[in-house]
């Protein structure tokens, strides 16, 4: 007979686990449980921060829910985030010709490469209105967590 200790999660553990991330009303943002696992190693930012640090010390086996604050996930919002872009810098830095709808979305060209995203708030004529935070910013979620086996 063998007592050995479960494995724990540490700072720089290969793990084998289904989780989801999802809203407090249910829907998922994320999740592994209806598929194939997920297999991950800490600290190689496959995962936010917050939600490596509610892992570290659980034991392998675990299967455990924790609720986020809001802001925790992906940070408050951040109201200099919500800002005008004119028409001409849309249509220079997005899909050409494309058909916004409020609420859409938009992929941009960042100035210096990379690429960042907004949620168009409001068009008009010559300007719309985008928030550049993260869809999830601000917001409570539910982080579920099944350690299938830890390295």
């Amino acid at each position: 007979m063998s007592n050995a200790q479960p494995a724990v999660v540490t700072a720089s553990a290969y793990l084998t686990l289904h989780y989801r991330l999802a809203k407090l009303d249910g829907t998922d943002i994320v999740t592994t449980f209806n598929g194939n696992p997920a297999t991950l190693m800490l600290g190689q930012g496959q995962l936010a921060p917050v939600l490596e640090e509610l892992l570290l010390g659980l034991p392998e086996g675990t299967h455990k829910t924790f609720e986020l604050d809001p802001g925790v996930g992906f940070g408050p919002r951040n109201p200099d985030l919500v800002r005008p872009v004119s028409r001409a810098t849309l249509d220079e830095n997005s899909v050409p010709g494309a058909d916004y709808k409020v609420g859409d979305l938009v992929d941009f060209a960042a100035p210096g490469g990379g690429r960042f995203a907004g949620v168009l708030r409001e068009l008009g004529e010559s300007e719309a209105i985008f928030d550049f935070n993260h869809p999830l910013a601000g917001q409570p979620l539910r982080f579920e967590v099944n350690l299938i086996s830890v390295l």
